[in-house]
Order: C-alpha cells, then structure tokens, then sequence
C-alpha cells in the first residue's frame, strides 16, 4: 500500500481488493476496460498485482494455475459485455474442477441502464448459470459482499463466485462499519454413527479393497491422508486424471490415472470387479468416461462413499455414504483397525505391469515417444499441464505424478487452449520449478497470443506441441463411426517460427534426439521456448 493510498479515505473498490488480499490474493488476471479502472486502481494500492493477458478466458486458466500453487483464491477481472462473456467458459471450467475463483466485471450502474443499452446485458444472470453465486456490488454493504464472496468461493465445494462492480460505485465510499467477515467453514466433525462403525468392519474384513480418489481430495487438503491410509491397510489406489499424485505413481499401490482412457479401462475395470471393497475418497466421475458409469452393483459389492457433499450424479452408488471431509474420516476408519494382508494374489501389482506394457515407452517416433523422452529428461519435480485432445490421454497415463497437482489440466469441462496459459500462471506463481506445458496444435494455435504475455512477464515455461496437422481425437471418433473426413484437419505451421516471432525460444524436432537436445536448450533459456513436435496423423491410432 502506498502512502497516497494510506492518506486518502478508502473506496468501495479498495474495501473489495483488501478482502482479496487478506484471502491470500497476490495476482489478478484479465484485460481491463474504462469500467474497471478503478478497480485495477485498487487491485495496486492493495499490493495485488495486475497481469494484462490477452484474452479473459485464457486469464482464467492462469489464475487457477496461481491458485493451485498458493492455495489462494483466483482472480479474474473483466470489463462488461463481451469482457465478462469472454469468461464464462473459463467460470464453468472453475465450477466443474473445483476452482475457487472470483470473478469482478464492470457494470453500467443502475439507473444508467435504465435507459442506456450499449453493452448493456444482465451479466448476473448469465453468471449464476454457471457460478455459485453471483453479487452486485453496493455501497452500504462493500464489506459484508466482498467477505461473503470469498467465503462462498473457499467454502466446500470450492467454485467459482461472481461479483458485479458498477463505475461509479467502485468509488463511493463505503459504509462507515466494515462487519466482520463470514466465519469460514470448519472441517465437518466424524461423529461415531452405525455407518463408520459398519465401514470399519468392512474395512477389517476386506482382502481385495481398492481405492478410488478424485480432485475432492485436492480440494480439500486431503491428499496427504489418503496416501497414508492406502499404504498403511494396502490399498491399491486407482486416481482421476486431476488427482494423478495423491500417492507417489512410484509407489507399488499407485495405480495412475482412469477416466477418459478405453485401453487403461481394460485393466483398471477388471481390477474393481475383483475387489471386495471399494472406498471413494472424493470421488466425482464428473472426470469420466462412460465407461465408469455403474462400475459395481452396490447389492453385491461393498462401496464406501466418504465426500463433504453427498454425490447426486448417479454414475455410481455406495452401501455406507460419509458425508464428511475426507482426512478426519479415515482416520476414525482407521482407528484402533489392526491391518491385515492384502490381495494376496498380487493382482495390483500385475495390473501395474498391464498398465506399463499398454502404454510403451518405445524407440520409435510419435507421441508416446514425445512424452516419455520428455518424462526421462525433465527434472521427476516438473509441473506439467496438459490441454484437451487424445495427446493428454496418452499423457495423463506415461507422465507419473510424484506429488499432487503436478500434472494440471481441465477434467470436468475438457476445454481446449487451456494447457498454455496453465503453465504461464504456473510459472509466474512458482518459478523456480521446471514447467512444461503439453497442447496439441490446434489448442496452441487457440491461445498463441498468450506467448506475448509469457515474453512480457519474463517467464520461461516450455511448451510441447503435438504437431500432426488434425484435431487427432475427434478424426479418430469420426472414423470409428465411418463418417467421411471433414473439419479436422488443418495445415502445417511454423510453431518454432511463431515462438522467436513472440519473443521466445523455437525448436522444430522430428525424432527423438532432436527433442532431447531441444529440451536441454530450453531448460537452459532464460525466456520461454516452443517445441514443435511433428508426428505424422493418425499416431493415436491403438495408443489410447
């Protein structure tokens, strides 16, 4: 805060970039108009930075990457009309992978839109559809919005919250008592009830259990606990692709990541019917294929659901649901229980193997080959974000994960052009840690302007492309259903080109030598460096 700031008298703005800041708040993102200026004013006065970006949906994906590191809630700031509406699909993502962001629009005040229509539309409308609440800011009550805000965007299950700003309200003064905030939500309690006491019987008697997590235990702060319990009663652990590190993927009961792959399905699934218990430790199939839709008949198998929030997806169903968090459950589960032997067969550990020799780390040149020279050659603490398309379900099932959130990506929304951004908020929140992002081609060429903000903050993140010239997944569905080709394959560019046009490092490689020496290359840079991976088409065919 600067001494100008100190001497003149707080505004409704000021009161709302305080609250931010006292939520942990250090980076805002997003492209400012005249309507936001005073905001952004006060973002600065309250010792938050503002990262111009280029485009408000790509702001988002790189406060969620800050966030993901800092555990702070995200910001992102947007003028009105098409500024707010350039974010929605970014507060979705948020909603869907637990994000807890706030979102600050400007607004034409009220009694100016009663008769004035430019770039005039009822953004909380649009916003409550796909956040968890929505404000509008006023005067008399700055303090008690901007406190429930972030209270609602942190409280369980974390997500997105909106708030309006209107111009000439961001600098009235506030009302002359600030109240105290909301109290933030404390960790539900275990109570003893006939449902623990009937899960730890389960859990006593289980021979063949296996573990499912999902990116409720990320949430949470729960990843810890869950690795713990899984080691200590020898349970195998089996991961959404957003949960991938929960339990070291070096570890003998770490299973990797399911979902959106039909060839690790073919092990994974076999291995849960074989199972006599099924723990789902925040557990949301909303990362899953249908394939994962009822995996077990909960008649005949025992499931336990542990979540904060009971489940309604339907996807599956549990004898004993613990609506509770995660950490303190399984530690009541725990308590007092003698382990025994597990899987006596090994099957976990054959599964480790199937999984290993369906997904190849081969001498040839394509993308498994991409990925696995860039997991042998990148530091095993580099923080990865992959983008949509068939190159992440390779990806999320060769690059092993030795913590939680080393490996970030949209699970729940799958939206294409966030890998890139991911890695610059990544980097620009932690940089003295290797990053790379992963993105196919048509993804990078969505946000390629985004190389500009990298340059202009000095950052240098590496970024794979996979260059095969196709929206690879979707030309593969078309032709598993014997559709002529059509609107999936596109020219081949000089990403290498674009990078030094941007400022950065560019590499064009062809094999697997060439792409070991231009990662030697970019680790050494001191700006951020685009690798064009070209692979011919159709290198995914029998991959994933």
């Amino acid at each position: 805060m600067t001494q100008d700031s100190a001497d003149r008298p707080p505004t409704v703005a000021d009161i709302l970039a305080r609250e931010l800041h006292d939520a942990g708040v250090r980076h805002a993102f997003g492209m400012p108009g005249g309507e936001v200026l005073s905001f952004v004013a006060a973002l600065e006065r309250a010792g938050i930075e503002f990262v111009l970006v280029k485009h408000e949906n790509s702001g988002g994906f790189m406060a969620e990457a800050v966030h993901h590191r800092t555990g702070a809630p995200a910001l992102l700031v947007a003028t009105l009309g098409p500024g707010a509406l350039n974010a929605v699909n970014v507060v979705e993502n948020a909603r869907q992978d637990r994000v807890p962001m706030i979102v600050v629009t400007g607004a034409v005040d009220a009694a100016e839109a009663a008769g004035y229509t430019h770039q005039v539309l009822d953004q909380q409308a649009v916003f409550r559809t796909v956040a968890k609440g929505s404000f509008s800011m006023v005067a008399e009550a700055a303090g008690t919005i901007a406190a429930r805000a972030v209270a609602l965007a942190m409280a369980p299950r974390p997500g997105p919250v909106h708030v309006d700003l209107p111009i000439r309200v961001a600098d009235m003064e506030p009302g002359a008592t600030r109240p105290p905030a909301p109290p933030r939500p404390l960790p539900v309690a275990v109570a003893p009830s006939p449902g623990l006491a009937e899960a730890r019987r389960w859990l006593a008697e289980a021979e063949r259990p296996l573990a499912i997590a999902g990116l409720d235990v990320l949430a949470e702060g729960a990843a810890d606990a869950v690795a713990q319990f899984c080691i200590q009663h020898g349970v195998p652990l089996i991961t959404t692709y957003k949960a991938k590190g929960v339990l070291r993927e070096d570890h003998p009961l770490a299973l990797g990541g399911a979902g959106l792959s039909p060839l690790a399905d073919r092990t994974l699934l076999p291995l849960v019917s074989q199972s006599d218990l099924v723990l789902c430790l925040g557990y949301d199939p909303i990362e899953m294929r249908t394939g994962w839709s009822h995996p077990w008949d909960p008649a005949e198998k025992r499931a336990i659901e542990i979540a904060h929030a009971r489940n309604d997806h339907g996807m599956h169903a549990a004898g004993i649901e613990i609506v509770a968090d995660i950490a303190p459950t399984l530690a009541a589960l725990s308590h007092d229980l003698t382990p025994r032997r597990t899987w006596p067969d090994g099957a976990p550990f054959a599964a480790r193997a199937a999984l290993a020799a369906a997904f190849p780390r081969t001498d040839g040149w394509g993308p498994a080959e991409v990925i696995a020279t860039c997991r042998a050659l990148l530091p095993a603490d580099t923080l990865a974000t992959a983008d949509s398309g068939a190159h992440r379900i390779l990806l999320s099932q060769m690059w092993d994960c030795f913590e939680p959130k080393a490996l970030v990506q949209s699970t729940g929304f799958c939206t294409m052009g966030c890998a890139l951004p991911l890695a610059i908020g990544t980097k620009l929140a932690d940089p003295d840690r290797t990053v790379v992002g992963f993105m196919g081609d048509a993804g990078f060429l969505m946000v390629a302007g985004e190389l500009a903000t990298a340059a202009e903050r000095g950052l240098a993140p590496i970024f794979v492309v996979f260059a095969d010239a196709q929206l690879a997944l979707i030309e593969l569905k078309q032709r598993q259903r014997q559709l002529p080709n059509a609107g999936v394959e596109f020219g081949r560019h000089d990403f290498a080109a674009i990078a030094r046009a941007f400022g950065g490092e560019g590499h064009a490689v062809t094999n697997r030598d060439e792409l070991a020496q231009a990662l030697q290359q970019a680790q050494a840079a001191d700006r951020f460096s685009v690798i064009s991976a070209v692979i011919p088409g159709r290198s995914y065919d029998g991959r994933i």
